[in-house]
């Protein structure tokens, strides 16, 4: 059996399209309950429609599933993209905690939630990075 991260497993692990599409409606409806993410929130614009399916197809190509980011959207780079936002440590929590509570809603093994959010982590941390670069320039 494949480890998560070799081939497409996470996909897999995650319920392909249709269980990463769950979690990202999951993640947004929490950081739209949630008063503590209000300074997330308000990076976002009011109609999640685009960002619901920016960062669902992101996922799917992250996880190792078809490339759909690209397809739609183009090349990102993830902390370039970002950067534009003055995303500190407290946003780039916040974001990870609406994530946790997300995926925790998910029907997924225990080993496949931690590692998701053990990954997750990096590209967050990325992006605290290049926000900073940024705003010291």
């Amino acid at each position: 059996m494949p480890q998560f991260g070799e081939g497409d497993a996470s996909f897999q692990a995650a319920g392909r399209y249709d269980g990463i599409r769950q979690l990202v409606d999951d993640f947004y409806q929490i950081m739209d309950s949630s008063e503590g993410a209000t300074v997330v929130r308000r990076l976002y614009p009011d109609d999640l429609s685009e960002a619901r399916d920016k960062l669902t197809c992101f996922l799917c190509g992250w996880l190792g599933g078809p490339r759909l980011y690209r397809e739609r959207y183009g090349q990102i780079s993830i902390p370039a993209f970002h950067a534009r936002w003055a995303v500190d440590e407290t946003a780039r929590d916040i974001w990870l905690s609406c994530m946790a509570d997300a995926i925790e809603r998910q029907d997924w093994s225990e080993a496949f939630k931690e590692y998701l959010m053990t990954q997750l982590r990096v590209p967050a941390d990325r992006i605290v990075l290049a926000s900073r670069a940024v705003r010291d320039r």
